[in-house]
């Protein structure tokens, strides 16, 4: 479908007229489920860990929901650094026929091998499903923020302080050091 934006208003040309807002929300509900069912088995299997042994394991009780906010932050932060790729850019590069470049070494681009500094990097659909999706529902606030208010009403002050330390300080500098990744990964200075 294509679509004529105007100031005025949205004129459709095609049969579905909310094409993109629907391919957009089915992104990051894929993203979503994946990200929940991850949060939900990680921590399915640190409470079952701590079941086993909770005479030495119950101090870590809530600390795997810190370890999910690190790692969604980490995840994120190199999400937010990766190139946006032009997804009409991708598609005439992969439509582009093979050229053959005469020289002393002859050099076939088809859409098989296309150049990598067009295909480096997310579309911007794929950001929606890897940041909103996924690290939205994988990473959780209000879990911490439940957690948090559970350590302080059992009276656990300094492992209520440490968690809130562990999640913000932890969770910011895994974002910083996942934009560094990314940015390393694909040469951004």
């Amino acid at each position: 479908s294509r679509y004529i934006y105007s100031n005025q208003s949205i004129k459709m040309t095609g049969i579905i007229p909310f094409a993109p807002l629907v391919s957009d929300a089915a992104a990051v509900g894929a993203g979503a489920v994946c990200g929940a069912l991850c949060r939900h088995h990680i921590g399915k299997a640190a409470t079952e860990r701590i079941a086993k042994d909770p005479q030495n394991l119950k101090h870590l009780t809530g600390w795997h929901t810190a370890g999910i906010n690190i790692l969604g932050s980490f995840i994120l932060g190199s999400v937010f650094a990766t190139p946006v790729i032009n997804p009409a850019i991708t598609e005439v590069i992969q439509k582009t026929p093979p050229v053959k470049i005469k020289s002393a070494a002859t050099k076939v681009v088809s859409p098989s091998s296309p150049p990598t500094s067009f295909l480096v990097g997310m579309t911007p659909r794929m950001k929606l499903l890897a940041g909103v999706g996924f690290c939205g529902s994988f990473t959780t606030f209000s879990t911490f923020s439940v957690d948090l208010v559970n350590m302080i009403g059992k009276g656990e002050l300094v492992k209520a302080s440490s968690y809130l330390m562990v999640n913000n300080v932890g969770g910011v500098l895994a974002a910083a050091a996942g934009m560094m990744v990314a940015k390393r990964f694909y040469g951004i200075r």
